[in-house]
């Protein structure tokens, strides 16, 4: 049973197992001073006693005293400088292990694919970074000073009771404090499952506030103020009641072995009274014994605390563990690390996806080239594929039929580090960070000039509305770049992609919240500054891609037709309808 429980613990903290083997000899230093403080703490009943005895015989004199007290304070500096030493040994030991933790958590969450994004909320992951950590943290500082000193001041304060005062009345007092152990394995493991439960509401609790405070501008939009403070109350109601749930088995479980100490006084002080009437025990003895009993009051306690801190972390590091766990879907264990840098080419051949756990396909039969210095546009309706297909030469996905090559190479050949270097990529959700314009278009590297940042900007035709702001580059911009519109938010990320000098320019309808004419002199300058590069342009908008080298027109995953835009306007087909359409709209805009 002992065997297995030990198993336990080393498989469940096995994602920090390294971390305790290296800071194994300062926590065993923590406990050395732990157990000093526990030695040092049992000199004092002794002394007591002693004293005791004299007074009562009247026999202590002056010198007595002074030597008495000054043993006590010896004992008393002792005691705080122990004290101190293993708070900072394992309470500091903790706190790098949450630290570590931490790192370790992060790192990992970085390397991740995608798709584990797409099956995990933010909230439940911030949860995972903030109360887990610092319940298994708990579990690394209080804890283990709960477990040894528990263990270690208990069987050195009952030794000084049977050998120094009397075994007899040792062993009756300590009688009832076996129930303590029956009351640990009842409550331990409910413990752990509830405290798993209210980690998982805490996730839920989380998750909606930050998707409450994200969205906060479509709830105001809505008028739906009341109906997410009512779905809040919900959320925060159940997280409540678990919490309550737990605390009232914790509530019940700590009581309940103080009382059993307390008989455990009771008895002492009865059966010690009466020794002490008939004579079988000194008063400085039965002093002794019930301060001795008094120090046990707190190993009692901490026992039950241990499980507590126990469980918890234990249950914490389980949800850890899941995340850690869990292996990124697309690495370099295919790659030739010999391959340092890519020109651009692209084809891809009869390629067919569709996405993981799903049966349908949502690219089918994908064929077609990409020459270095051509630009390729894909334009087609929603839903049909566009920002799928990019996303495959991003290496988001990798479980497709047929194959992708960049330079007449395998895509999984190509090391993941060496691809994201040279391709610059543009969402059509774009995402600026609460930092300034200048380290959102830095982002890739901190090390770019003036003169490349300017260049970057002009060309994005973002570098007038950067000065027209009081703090120009230095504009802190707000959450997901709040503070900016949606065609400048756009032209700040084109200005990121472009300052990487990408060998390979993804737009996926970045240029949809610009006008015409601001889009024209951004393609314009792409023309230019790109016409030794490959670039990519997703868009609705025919204005956008017309002077493309090739496009495709996608239909339900599929290329339904592919030329330039002269001779796609000579067939009919989609691409001539939507033409058609957008050229009525611009018709009647211009009209009103």
């Amino acid at each position: 049973m002992d065997n297995k429980f030990f198993q336990s613990l080393n498989y469940n903290f096995r994602h920090i197992k390294k971390f305790l083997l290296e800071y194994k000899y300062k926590y065993l230093l923590g406990i050395l001073f732990l157990m000093t403080a526990d030695i040092l703490q049992l000199i004092m009943p002794k002394i007591l006693g002693i004293i005791t005895d004299k007074l009562s015989s009247n026999s202590i004199v002056q010198y007595d005293f002074v030597f008495y007290i000054k043993i006590l304070l010896i004992v008393a500096i002792g005691i705080a400088f122990c004290r101190f030493s293993w708070r900072m040994c394992i309470f500091g030991n903790s706190r790098h292990l949450e630290y570590n933790l931490r790192q370790k958590l992060f790192e990992h969450l970085e390397l991740l694919s995608s798709d584990f994004y797409n099956h995990k909320k933010t909230g439940d992951l911030m949860a995972h970074g903030t109360n887990d950590i610092r319940s298994v943290r708990m579990a690394f500082g209080i804890g283990v000073v709960m477990a040894f000193d528990s263990v270690f001041l208990t069987i050195t304060t009952v030794t000084m009771m049977f050998f120094n005062i009397q075994w007899k009345l040792t062993l009756i007092a300590l009688i009832p404090l076996p129930i303590i152990a029956i009351f640990i394995g009842i409550f331990g493991k409910r413990v752990q499952l509830k405290f798993k439960v209210v980690q998982e509401c805490f996730s839920k609790l989380t998750d909606y506030v930050q998707e409450s405070f994200s969205g906060i501008t479509i709830i105001k939009s809505f008028s739906q103020e009341k109906n997410s403070v009512n779905k809040f109350k919900n959320v925060n109601d159940l997280n409540f009641d678990k919490n309550l749930d737990l605390v009232k088995l914790y509530g019940l479980m700590m009581p309940m072995i103080t009382f059993v100490s307390s008989i455990s006084f009771l008895i002492a002080l009865y059966l010690g009274g009466n020794m002490v009437i008939k004579g079988d025990l000194s008063l400085g003895q039965f002093v002794s014994f019930i301060t001795y009993l008094g120090l046990l009051t707190w190993p009692m306690m901490a026992i039950g605390g241990v499980v507590n801190m126990l469980q918890r972390g234990i249950a914490s590091m389980k949800r850890l563990n899941l995340i850690l766990d869990y292996l990124p879907d697309i690495d370099d264990s295919t790659a030739d690390f010999n391959i340092t840098n890519i020109n651009g080419d692209i084809e891809f051949k009869n390629l067919n996806f569709k996405y993981p756990n799903t049966n349908k396909y949502v690219l089918k039969n994908i064929n077609f080239k990409l020459k270095q210095g051509q630009t390729i546009a894909v334009i087609g309706k929603t839903g049909s594929g566009k920002t799928t297909l990019v996303n495959l030469l991003l290496r988001r996905y990798e479980h497709y039929e047929g194959s992708i090559l960049i330079d007449n190479k395998p895509i999984k050949s190509i090391p993941l580090n060496i691809l994201t270097k040279n391709i610059g990529y543009v969402p059509q959700n774009t995402f600026l960070f609460s930092t300034s314009i200048k380290d959102n278009i830095c982002f890739s590297d901190g090390n770019y000039t003036d003169d490349e940042i300017l260049q970057a900007t002009k060309s994005a035709q973002i570098l007038k509305d950067i000065n027209s702001f009081d703090l120009k580059f230095d504009t802190i911009l707000g959450e997901k770049g709040v503070n900016l519109s949606g065609g400048q938010k756009q032209r700040v990320s084109i200005s990121r992609a472009l300052i990487k000098k990408p060998q390979i320019l993804i737009l996926d309808d970045s240029l949809s919240a610009v006008d015409t004419k601001t889009e024209e002199n951004i393609l314009n300058h792409l023309e230019y500054e790109l016409k030794n590069n490959s670039a990519i342009l997703i868009s609705h908008r025919i204005s956008t891609i017309k002077n493309a080298d090739c496009i495709l027109v996608l239909d339900k995953g599929e290329i339904i037709q592919q030329g330039n835009h002269e001779a796609l306007l000579k067939s009919d087909g989609l691409y001539k309808t939507i033409f058609d359409k957008q050229q009525l709209e611009d018709t009647i805009r211009k009209e009103i």
